[in-house]
């Protein structure tokens, strides 16, 4: 038997008071219990019990350990507890990773939502560029732009971004609007660096209007900066076109010009497929993904 194994034990012992009721519970005869309380004595150093005619006593030394062990069955009874339930709720920490831009400026600002649809959830989110291993657990699930390569993954396609040129109303009436993609030259750009970690679509972009030397330039390496840039009349930003729905003041300027699609993917591991908590948050991106799509239909009609 392993050392768990005689912590059971131990603890069944301490809580009956006795080598033979203890056994009753454990289904193990009497001498077998005793043989696993003496391996944990002599694996200890200490005497756990005092032996009376009436029954076992706690030693001091047995007291802390009956202590320990109570702790530890009443966490695994919760967690047992918490796996059951977790067949019906949804609760517990849920580490999510995305893009500092993705992040910011559109998964956030809908989770008070999900947080008011379940409560008790425990979200980490963690934006970077850098993509995070989630075969490896280094988060539970991802929303990347661009899709994954690892096979043992489950993937959705979300939908498909560019970018684009916008600006704030004041800044257009103040500095006009260019008509011509050569126009740029003479207003102020706002993006991401082209060496910044970013879609290869955007670099692209960000490259081919930085030839056209415009007057001023303002770079920042995340496109939350860049719409804050935007808002505060700096200049014509170039940012992704899922901010529209929440931004619609911005004015898009030269609506020729975008990026290649940039593909936007959900996924996870195969392992937490059956997770509440990751189908919990799927569901929920995937009825606001479906939301924006309809939104963008709608206004594209209008």
């Amino acid at each position: 038997m392993t050392d768990w194994d005689k912590l059971r034990i131990f603890h069944a012992v301490a809580d009956a008071g006795s080598l033979t009721h203890a056994g009753d519970v454990l289904a193990l005869s009497q001498s077998a219990v005793s043989r696993q309380i003496r391996g944990l004595e002599e694996s200890l150093g200490t005497t756990l019990f005092h032996r009376h005619a009436r029954g076992l006593i706690l030693t001091e030394q047995g007291e802390l350990l009956f202590e320990a062990t109570r702790k530890m069955s009443k966490n695994l009874e919760t967690a047992s507890a918490r796996i059951r339930d977790s067949e019906e709720e949804v609760f517990g920490e849920l580490r999510v990773t995305t893009t500092t831009g993705f992040g910011t400026l559109w998964l956030a600002p809908r989770l008070p939502a999900l947080y008011e649809r379940y409560p008790d959830l425990k979200i980490d989110l963690m934006l970077e560029e850098r993509v995070l291993d989630l075969p490896m657990r280094e988060a539970d699930i991802a929303i990347r732009m661009k899709e994954p390569s690892q096979a043992d993954l489950i993937r959705k396609r979300l939908m498909g971004v560019r970018m684009r040129l916008y600006a704030a109303p004041e800044y257009l009436k103040e500095n006009g609007t260019p008509s011509s993609l050569a126009d740029i030259a003479n207003f102020r750009l706002i993006s991401q660096a082209a060496n910044a970690p970013q879609v290869s679509a955007g670099a692209a972009l960000v490259r081919e209007l930085n030839s056209l030397s415009p007057s001023s330039s303002f770079t920042i390496n995340n496109y939350f900066g860049v719409l804050q840039a935007v808002v505060n009349n700096l200049g014509i930003g170039l940012l992704p076109d899922y901010l529209t729905e929440d931004f619609p003041n911005l004015v898009r300027v030269l609506p020729d010009v975008e990026s290649a699609e940039v593909p936007v993917y959900l996924a996870y591991p195969e392992e937490l497929r059956q997770s509440k908590r990751i189908m919990a948050f799927r569901d929920f991106v995937m009825e606001g993904i479906i939301a924006y799509r309809r939104n963008r239909s709608a206004n594209a009609l209008q």
